[in-house]
């Protein structure tokens, strides 16, 4: 599906699990909204003579929800027909850069072109520093495994991903927590699209304050007679002979057609303190300037003023095929990147909402839940409750895949090698990883928190906590105060799960039907908080 679609779609997953008491969604309006999705997929799928697929029914269902939601509440209404993001800023950005550019020679001197000009040597020393940096991160990048890499800070990315941060007003409760999270979670998913978009708009910038420059130097020319040459304190006219050379040798190989240049030349362009510069500035009053030698003034503007279209033409070649050239290039690998992100958005379609709700169109493959029992051993009744579990979580196809009881105090990595019985952390098929604990016990850093931190660290997709309160409540029925340390106990240990970077579902897996779990809201995962 393409980004608007996720988009819709992952606002209506945020919606319908932040409306857990159904008082925004009612229960026929959900019923009502798979139907006519399921429906509309399949009229969709006949004409294309293909199958129904999951992404076809997510996107009818979630317009049908935004839509029944549009019409019941303006406020939200008028949010959905908002822009996204910052979207003037995809094109203000490269113009002002060219205007920027095109500015340059209020800090330049508008009747000479320097040899060394600061600003048009700043412009291609910066380049090619980033170039050398984009590289390093390329690298960077690939040592890590892929991981990101990159200067945009987290609060530019969302601002740029989801615009104003804040929800509108006057919705309801439930809406608007929804929509808080909605913004929260999209900012989070669209970040890799948000990279290349901010990558592509930087490199068109570059490119637009080069050109810009550039243009600024050939429109001054047209209405200014130019007068080349050069000074410097410490450097002679070897030194800056060699360091033109190398600057103008990608010019002058690619365009043979530009005229080069010698020692003698560099030598014959210097402007002299007290003659050379003396020299030109009198030549543009007809007279001597006092002081100068008599050939001065001829030297000057033989070798300045008539040299000046020369090193215009180099400059202006130097930067096309150092600077314009290349970030064009970027910017169109960039661009390319973004569309095709764009156009395939990434949406992870085994979260257990959307395997929940592909299993009511009998799409996709049955979800299964992979569970790791820390001290812990399921009896047959147990057993029975996990299966119910995980069919209120994943849908009625869902499967479980239990795995040995990890014993008490073992080292996490050799007993996890004994109970995936030699299998991946992320194994093929397996929809969500959940590590299940008995409510009873006490959890504790070394043995508890160990475990799940080395879970955390070993796996791509999360991992859940399972905590079953049934033998607890076996042990506590008929004492008095016993509904208190059971409240007590859960805080704990979801306080606890929080700590070391997950998230705790309390079930009963003699009674599941105590805690139903709710379409949308699934087990809860860490990834997702």
């Amino acid at each position: 599906m393409n980004e608007q679609v996720a988009r819709r779609v992952v606002l209506v997953r945020a919606i319908e699990t932040a409306d857990a008491g159904h008082t925004v969604l009612s229960e026929d309006d959900r019923k009502y909204a798979s139907r006519s999705a399921r429906e509309l997929a399949a009229w969709q799928a006949s004409d294309s003579k293909s199958a129904v697929t999951q992404a076809h029914f997510l996107q009818q269902r979630s317009e049908q929800i935004l839509k029944r939601l549009a019409e019941r509440t303006p406020a939200f209404a008028a949010f959905q027909k908002r822009a996204f993001g910052l979207p003037g800023f995809w094109a203000a950005l490269p113009l002002l850069a060219l205007f920027a550019g095109a500015l340059l020679d209020r800090i330049a001197d508008p009747h000479r072109v320097d040899l060394l000009s600061a600003p048009l040597l700043f412009i291609v020393g910066w380049n090619l520093l980033v170039y050398a940096v984009l590289l390093v991160w390329a690298l960077v990048a690939g040592l890590r495994g892929g991981r990101k890499t990159g200067w945009a800070g987290q609060g530019l990315l969302r601002r740029l991903s989801v615009g104003k941060v804040a929800p509108p007003r006057k919705l309801p409760a439930a809406l608007a927590t929804g929509v808080g999270n909605f913004m929260a979670e999209w900012a989070q998913l669209s970040e890799p699209l948000t990279r290349l978009r901010l990558s592509r708009t930087v490199h068109l910038s570059a490119a637009a304050f080069a050109l810009g420059a550039v243009i600024s130097l050939y429109a001054r020319g047209l209405l200014t007679q130019y007068a080349a040459g050069w000074e410097s304190t410490f450097l002679d006219a070897s030194q800056v002979h060699t360091l033109l050379s190398w600057l103008f040798t990608p010019a002058l190989t690619v365009f043979p057609f530009l005229e080069g240049f010698t020692l003698a030349d560099i030598e014959a362009l210097r402007f002299n303190a007290d003659a050379g510069m003396g020299a030109v500035a009198a030549a543009g009053a007809g007279m001597a300037a006092p002081g100068a030698v008599p050939g001065a003034v001829g030297n000057a503007l033989a070798n300045g003023a008539g040299a000046g279209e020369r090193w215009v033409h180099l400059y202006g070649a130097t930067i096309l095929l150092l600077v314009i050239l290349p970030r064009l290039v970027l910017a169109g690998i960039a661009g390319l990147r973004a569309g095709r992100l764009a156009r395939r958005f990434p949406l992870d379609l085994e979260h257990p909402y959307f395997r929940k709700l592909a299993d009511s169109i009998g799409a996709g493959t049955p979800a299964v839940l992979r569970v790791l029992p820390y001290s812990f051993t399921l009896d047959e009744a147990r057993d029975r409750g996990l299966w119910t579990v995980a069919a209120m979580a994943l849908g009625a196809q869902a499967r479980v895949l239990l795995r040995p009881t990890v014993p008490y105090g073992e080292e996490p990595k050799e007993a996890l090698q004994a109970a995936l019985q030699d299998a991946r952390f992320d194994e093929a098929g397996v929809t969500v990883t959940a590590a299940l604990f008995n409510l009873a016990a006490t959890p504790e850093k070394e043995n508890h928190g160990a475990f799940l931190d080395y879970l955390g660290r070993n796996s791509k997709r999360g991992v859940a906590v399972l905590l079953d309160e049934s033998g607890m409540l076996e042990r506590a029925a008929g004492q008095a105060g016993a509904e208190a340390r059971i409240a007590e106990r859960i805080a704990l240990w979801r306080q606890f799960c929080s700590f070391h970077g997950t998230a705790a579902t309390v079930v009963n897996l003699l009674q599941p039907e105590r805690h139903p779990i709710e379409l949308g809201a699934g087990l809860a995962l860490p990834e997702l908080r």
